[in-house]
Order: C-alpha cells, then sequence, then structure tokens
C-alpha cells in the first residue's frame, strides 16, 4: 500500500501502480495537513486577501480581482480554458503515473485543497477511470497545464476517460465506477494544474525501461563478443581498476560473468589478432558511461517523484501564502535530456556489432548469417532497419532543454519544454529495445552456426532465453515479428532477471 504524502515515492512504486495493481490510501497525517493547508485558503477567500489564482485571474490576467462569489467558476473556467492538449492520447501507463504523482504532491499538505479532491484522484486509480490526456500543449513551465488540464476534467466530469479498457465520456466513465463528479472549490482547479506530472511521468517510465534496455545491451554484446571470437581481456578486473566508473566495472563484471567457462573463448586463446573494434573492446566504458547516466537520472527523478510542485504555496503553521516557480520543470528536462543520449548510445554500438555479424569478412561466418546465402538473404535487413532506428534517435536525441519560447504575455518567459524531452527519451528508449533485440537475433543465429563449441555459462542462458521467445529459424523469415515480440521481452523486467542469475552463479 502506498500511504501518500507519507511514503516516499520509488520508481518501482510508480510502476506497481501505473503498470500493475499496487493500491493507494491517503492516511490520516497526510489528511490532516491538507486540511490544515485547506483552512488558510477559506480564510483568505473570506478575508478578500489578494492570491494568486484564488482571488486573482491566471497568467497574464493575474491582476484582475474575483470576488468570493466567483472562486468555484474560475476554477472551473480554468481547468475548460486549459484543456488545449491536441495529438494523439498518452498511453493509460502514462496517466496512470499522472494520477499517482499529482495526488502525492497534493498529500503533502502546502497545495490548500481539500481531502476529497485528492480522494477522488486515489478513486480513479483504484477503479481505473483513466483519463484521455493528449500528448501535445505542454511547455514544461507553469506545469504542464494541458495535459493537468485534460485530467482535471475528468474530475469534474468532463472529457473523455478510459473504464478500463473502454474509452466513453468522463461522466459515464465515471457513473460506471460508481463515483460522482466533484465540483471544485477555490484553489483546487489551479492546483490540479500546475505541477510536472505529465513530463515526470514520462520520464520515469522511459528510465525504468531503460535499465532493462541496458541490461539486455549488455547481454548482447557479451553473446556478440563471443561469436565474433573477440577477447574479454578489456573486461578484466585489474584493467577497469586503473578508470573505476561506477558503471563501466559494473559493465565489465556481467561480460566476465556471462562469458564464463566459454569454450568459443578458449577456441581462439592464442590467435593473432591484435585488437578489436571499439564495439568490443570498448563496451565496458561505452556502456558504463551510460549506467551512469541511468543511475544519475533515476536518483535526480526519485527527487521529483516526491516534491512539490504547485504554485502558489500554502503554508499552515504561518497561515502564509507564497507564490514561487516549484513548477518549473527544468530539472526533469535536463535529466531526461540526458538519458536520451544516454539510452541512445546503447543503441548506437549495438548497430555496430550487428553489422560485424552480418559481414563474413569480418565474422568469419555465413553472409549475413544465412543458411544459403545468395539464394537466402538471411539477417540482411536485420542491420538496416537498426541503422534506421540509430539515425532516427539521433533526431530524437538532440537537447530540448536548450529550447525556450515565452507563453503568457512574457509573464512565463521561460520555459523547460521537459515534456519534449521526455517523451522523446520514451522513444528512444522503445527504439533501443529494437535494435538490441535484433542483435540478440542475429547473435542467436550466429552461436547455432559456431556449434558444436559452447558459449559461456552466462551467455548459453542469453540464447536460451531468446529462443523461449523466438525459435530457430528455418530459412528466410520475416524479421518484423521476431524483432517486436523480442523487444517487448528487451523491455520487460526479464533481462534484470536474467543478469541477477548469471551474477549469482
Amino acid at each position: 500500500m502506498i500511504r501518500l504524502g507519507v511514503s516516499r515515492l520509488t520508481l518501482d512504486d510508480l510502476v506497481d501502480v501505473a503498470r500493475g495493481e499496487a493500491r493507494v490510501e491517503l492516511p490520516s497525517e497526510s489528511r490532516q495537513r491538507v486540511r490544515a493547508s485547506r483552512r488558510v485558503v477559506d480564510e483568505a477567500v473570506r478575508d478578500r486577501r489578494v492570491i494568486y489564482g484564488v482571488t486573482t485571474g491566471f497568467g497574464v490576467l493575474k491582476d484582475r480581482p474575483i470576488s468570493p462569489e466567483e472562486v468555484r467558476a474560475l476554477q472551473l473556467n480554468l481547468v475548460r480554458s486549459h484543456g488545449a492538449g491536441v495529438g494523439p492520447p498518452a498511453p493509460r501507463e502514462v496517466v496512470r503515473a499522472m494520477l499517482l504523482l499529482r495526488a502525492h504532491s497534493l498529500a503533502m499538505g502546502v497545495s490548500g485543497v481539500r481531502p476529497e479532491l485528492i480522494e477522488m484522484l486515489v478513486a480513479m486509480l483504484d477503479r481505473r477511470v483513466t483519463p484521455v490526456v493528449p500528448v501535445l500543449g505542454s511547455v514544461g513551465a507553469s506545469g504542464d497545464l494541458a495535459p493537468l488540464a485534460h485530467v482535471a476534467a475528468v474530475v469534474v466530469g468532463e472529457g473523455e476517460a478510459w473504464l478500463g479498457e473502454q474509452r466513453m465520456p468522463a461522466g459515464l466513465a465515471l457513473r460506471g465506477a460508481g463515483l460522482q463528479p466533484l465540483a471544485l472549490e477555490a484553489k483546487e482547479g489551479l492546483a490540479l494544474v500546475n505541477g510536472t506530472q505529465f513530463s515526470t511521468a514520462w520520464a520515469a517510465l522511459a528510465c525504468v525501461d531503460a535499465e532493462s534496455v541496458w541490461e539486455a545491451g549488455i547481454a548482447a554484446a557479451a553473446l556478440s563478443t563471443e561469436v565474433l571470437l573477440g577477447s574479454f581481456e578489456p573486461a578484466r578486473e585489474d584493467v577497469q581498476a586503473l578508470r573505476p566508473y561506477r558503471g563501466a566495472q559494473e559493465a565489465a563484471r556481467r561480460l566476465r560473468e556471462y562469458a564464463r567457462g566459454s569454450a568459443l573463448v578458449a577456441s581462439h586463446r592464442d590467435c593473432d589478432r591484435v585488437q578489436d573494434a571499439y564495439s568490443l573492446r570498448c563496451v565496458a566504458p561505452v556502456m558504463g558511461a551510460s549506467w551512469d547516466a541511468i543511475l544519475h537520472v533515476e536518483q535526480q527523478l526519485e527527487i521529483e517523484l516526491n516534491s512539490v510542485n504547485d504554485n502558489p504555496l500554502v503554508f499552515a503553521d504561518r497561515s502564509d501564502v507564497v507564490s514561487a516557480g516549484l513548477f518549473h520543470a527544468q530539472p526533469v528536462a535536463l535529466v531526461a535530456d540526458y538519458l536520451k543520449i544516454a539510452v541512445a548510445e546503447v543503441a548506437s554500438m549495438s548497430e555496430r556489432r550487428i553489422d560485424r555479424l552480418l559481414d563474413g569478412r569480418v565474422s568469419g561466418l555465413a553472409d549475413v548469417l544465412a543458411g544459403t546465402p545468395g539464394l537466402e538473404s538471411g539477417y540482411m535487413m536485420a542491420q538496416y532497419t537498426a541503422a534506421a532506428l540509430v539515425s532516427e534517435n539521433k533526431t530524437l536525441a538532440h537537447p530540448a532543454s536548450v529550447d525556450s519560447i515565452p507563453t503568457g504575455a512574457g509573464q512565463e518567459d521561460h520555459v523547460s519544454m521537459a515534456p519534449i524531452a521526455a517523451r522523446h527519451a520514451h522513444a528512444i528508449t522503445e527504439h533501443a529495445a529494437r535494435v538490441v533485440a535484433l542483435e540478440l537475433l542475429c547473435g542467436c543465429r550466429a552461436l547455432e552456426l559456431r556449434r558444436p563449441l559452447k558459449a559461456g555459462e552466462g551467455t548459453e542462458m542469453i540464447y536460451g532465453a531468446v529462443r523461449r521467445v523466438v525459435p530457430p529459424p528455418e530459412g528466410d523469415r520475416p524479421l518484423q515479428g521476431p524483432c517486436e515480440e523480442l523487444a517487448r521481452w528487451v523491455l520487460s523486467a526479464g533481462p534484470s532477471r536474467l543478469a541477477e542469475e548469471v551474477l549469482s552463479t
């Protein structure tokens, strides 16, 4: 059970809610803080204090006063006017992550909302009412305004939502789940739309998937190095100790364990090859750098998962209301851009090994790993597809966070573009999963051509895992299905479980 405002959320918690059945509750200690913060808002409205978004308009209209009689209409109008997202809907797992993160932030007790609002978000998660949220329209400052407004619209019974697997008008979805639309009170519409939850949800899920892609990428690199008769000497512990980056040492440790006991490695121990190409020789430093980046991204995102990013902030202990800028998503934008680069490099190096596996002049195996080269084209197109994905990743990896287009008539004169960075990180991770899947397919085929020699204990486990998903080929076959099926495994917990098993034997 995740206790909002009390539990410290991790990326695993977010995944358990977004993709699973983990339960969420608003505990009594959080409820008390929320109520105390709410009393400050009620008093401010009664006393006609000037508070942004409560007794004033929004953005460029911040100087327009709002009477106590108009505060409810102000919040509803905010939700309606800010529902300006366009494009296809975000995946439901992203929106479920948004619901969790917004509820957790509000439960910190400095947003001035009622407990009923947070309980509504919890009930939507529990009963699988998932707002339809368009992916385009946020610049990642003043919060992810448009995406969160589409979430808020469902809270008040407007817009669209999924009820389970079925898409329908929000009012029907709420009714089908046994819920009633909520009338927003002062500050509550603003509290729903001010936040980084859209950007953070995309980035967090991409980060979790990036870890799986990295583990699969290391497994693929070990497999390719063995079947290409490469050297594992660069992965020696004493070699990596001379440049002791944590990620490089972890990558090298895995390479050594995958290849342990390999008859393939032993078969060319005294060969006259001096050095391997970088895509084999430099796996530890390159993949290690990506691992260090992924860990940094995870640490930064877990700060964001457990932060308040509302405006204005309501401090109950001092009856104080402060306008600040915690909704600015620059921290998320920068790490999402970093994640993009780190994962793009995993795919880039993987594609180079695919090319070597398919070139008979380099591999010493049949050209394009075909049974009958010429009559069959074998795995030729694997490199073409990988090249296309890697090239597209290069475009997507351009940093979104260096851009800023002022909004709100210059009031919001620097924005983060975090949602663009985060969505692109998600796309790059999916592309990289497919590239690594193609390398695994090629590596397994190459291993079959090296038989009867056995690979390392861990590498044989890789081979077995792949062949449980995709059986060996019998002549030419379309690569689309095998690639997509194996990419799903790459994005699952499978590669991490495999690594744990290899490292524990």
